[in-house]
């Protein structure tokens, strides 16, 4: 029998996109599945004073542990563990206080059927996710949660594709109505991924990032004509005008070049206190970068002074030193 020839790249990618189609069409049909039992689900988890212990064997149990993992970092204390080794030792962690979140596509995994009855003897509530809501694991849940596909996205329909994602995408669908009912923060994510870029910017302070050292003071009295010399060395666009420590105002280059445009001849006659912002934004040395962020594109500024609750200035920060 002779080798039929290997398709062509474009056919292969023909093959990507009716895949990718597929599984977004069994996303879209996810979305009408919902009904009582998620909200009995979301309910039961959000009441649990334990933890989630998510369980699935497979592919099932892969899509289970990115769950697990999601949950934990938004909020709800979950793991996972895979059934067969609950009976090795791995039962002990599991308390009446937990809730189980069992994965199967057929409802009917022989693996997770033997672990039912160990759990519902400890009086642990099983919320289940299934394809069949007719299925043994779905008859002893609490709340089954219904993730039926019309067909996998395999050409064979027999690898879980559209199956799996779908799971994956309520699992998530999960997470998200926790964290809603949580009242989950950026603060609170920032707690759970503190090693990550988020994590850094959203528990970084003004005094973490401040320059602090050489600034730029200039006195309100002084001419524009020397001050463009102070705002030049300072290096940072702009000049703090202080009386007795505290925040006078503060001149820019743009301030400088706009002043040039409006006096010309009569520019060098000017003072700082001609054309300086007598109200510049202040931030405490506690504020975080994120709200600094959040102030600078709201004012339309590329700096913050940081002053303490008298308006004596500690330092500046500027967008670049936001850039963490």
């Amino acid at each position: 029998m002779s080798t039929p020839p290997p398709s062509t790249p474009s056919r292969a990618r023909d093959y990507a996109v009716q895949c990718i189609l597929e599984e977004a069409r069994a996303l879209t049909d996810l979305a009408g599945q919902l009904d009582e039992n998620f909200d009995r689900a979301v309910e039961m988890i959000f009441r649990c004073h334990g933890k989630v212990i998510v369980t699935g064997v497979g592919k099932s149990g892969n899509i289970g542990a990115k769950i697990a993992a999601t949950l934990s970092s938004t909020g709800t204390p979950s793991f996972f563990i895979n059934p067969l080794d609950v009976y090795h030792g791995d039962l002990g962690v599991m308390t009446p206080d937990d809730v189980v979140l069992a994965l199967s596509n057929s409802g009917q995994t022989d693996e997770l059927l033997r672990f039912i009855p160990i759990v519902l003897h400890m009086h642990i509530p099983i919320i289940s996710m299934t394809g069949n809501p007719s299925s043994l694991l779905a008859k002893y849940s609490a709340a089954h949660i219904l993730v039926h596909v019309e067909k996998e996205a395999c050409p064979l329909n027999l690898a879980p594709t559209s199956s799996t994602t779908a799971a994956l995408a309520m699992g998530d669908a999960l997470a998200v109505a926790l964290m809603e009912l949580r009242h989950f923060k950026p603060r609170d994510f920032a707690q759970y991924h503190p090693g990550g870029e988020l994590g850094k910017r959203l528990l970084t302070t003004a005094r973490d990032v401040m320059k602090s050292d050489d600034l730029p003071i200039i006195p309100s009295g002084m001419h524009l004509g020397e001050a463009i010399i102070h705002v030049s060395k300072g290096k940072l666009g702009l000049g703090v005008s202080l009386r007795d420590g505290k925040v006078e105002g503060l001149i820019t280059d743009g301030d400088i070049r706009r002043a040039m445009e409006r006096w010309q001849s009569e520019f060098f006659d000017k003072t700082v206190s001609d054309i300086m912002t007598t109200h510049p934004k202040c931030v405490l040395p506690t504020t975080k970068v994120t709200e600094i962020q959040r102030l600078m594109n709201k004012y339309k500024v590329h700096t913050v002074l940081v002053t303490d609750h008298e308006g004596h200035l500690l330092g500046i920060v500027d967008h670049y030193r936001c850039m963490l």
